[in-house]
């Protein structure tokens, strides 16, 4: 996951940004400010929070010019205090503030959700469960909230339909029953690439069902209070990954992970978290 941020479609997500926003011109800063003229600025944090998406500085301000110089001041995934300069950039005026605002939302949003994230997994430190991220990310954004969540210290649950087997109430409505779903997939797998397969539990009962089936390699407990996981967790007895999801709050989390239950899926990490406030400022201008 380190390395999403150098592939092909993280770099196309930004030129469309970019596109987005600048149009045919930054008519402001090209009525105001000579072509010729260079300046320097600072990116500064504004509240305290973990700092993520760094290396997509570059990736922004080289869009614009090769000319532009950044210069990282803070390690990417650290938690940074307010009134911290995190990086400072120096180039052609024009270039450094075309991309000031598609540089700011990238990092502002992925910082956000890497705050979240952090703010979760340390409300469950010494305990065994782990935070897991899911599917509910800004379209197009995927790999970059997933990104986010890993450096704020959670794992990657399947990236999308295809990189794991879940097989959740609807499929099992429409299949049939747990039994038959799972035994469909398993079946169907044989002679393919592996790929793991979650079962979803609405119930106690359906635990004791996932149970009766070979092939499975993780249970989730959906929907299910705190002490029905415990009790779902001694069932399942290790023969194979837990995990608990749904009504998952900052606030019940540590009651969940002290169930111990092996992972906790926790969708707000992503799909509420607030962008951080993050500024960048001209400084040292050299402008005229």
């Amino acid at each position: 996951m380190k390395n999403l941020l150098h592939q092909a479609s993280i770099l196309r997500l930004i030129q469309f940004a970019i596109r987005e926003d600048i149009g045919s011109g930054d008519i402001t800063t090209e009525l105001t400010i000579p072509a010729e003229n260079a300046a320097l600025a600072r990116f500064l944090m504004k509240q305290d929070g973990v700092i993520c998406g760094l290396p997509i500085l570059d990736l922004v301000f080289r869009e614009f010019s090769a000319d532009v110089n950044i210069d990282i001041k803070v390690e990417e995934g650290a938690m940074v205090s307010a009134g911290t300069v995190i990086a400072t950039v120096e180039g052609p005026a024009h270039a450094l503030l075309a991309a000031e605002r598609t540089a700011l939302n990238f990092i502002q949003r992925m910082s956000g959700v890497a705050t979240k994230t952090r703010q979760y997994v340390d409300a469950i430190a010494g305990t065994h469960a782990r935070i897991l991220d899911t599917r509910k990310t800004i379209p197009g954004w995927r790999m970059l909230d997933k990104y986010a969540t890993s450096v704020g210290g959670a794992v990657n649950h399947r990236v999308g339909l295809y990189d794991m087997i879940m097989i959740k109430d609807n499929h099992i409505t429409a299949c049939g029953g747990i039994r038959k779903a799972v035994e469909r997939c398993v079946a169907e797998l044989h002679g393919r690439a592996p790929v793991k397969i979650e079962v979803e539990a609405r119930d106690l009962a359906d635990v004791e069902e996932v149970m009766q089936c070979t092939g499975v390699d993780r249970i989730m407990f959906d929907n299910f209070t705190p002490a029905q996981v415990a009790e779902g967790v001694r069932i399942v007895d290790r023969r194979f990954e837990t995990e608990a999801s749904g009504g998952i709050t900052y606030e019940n989390i540590r009651a969940y992970a002290e169930t111990g239950v092996d992972f906790i899926s926790v969708g707000a990490i992503t799909h509420s978290a607030v962008a951080m406030d993050i500024s960048m400022k001209l400084w040292v201008p050299r402008i005229g």
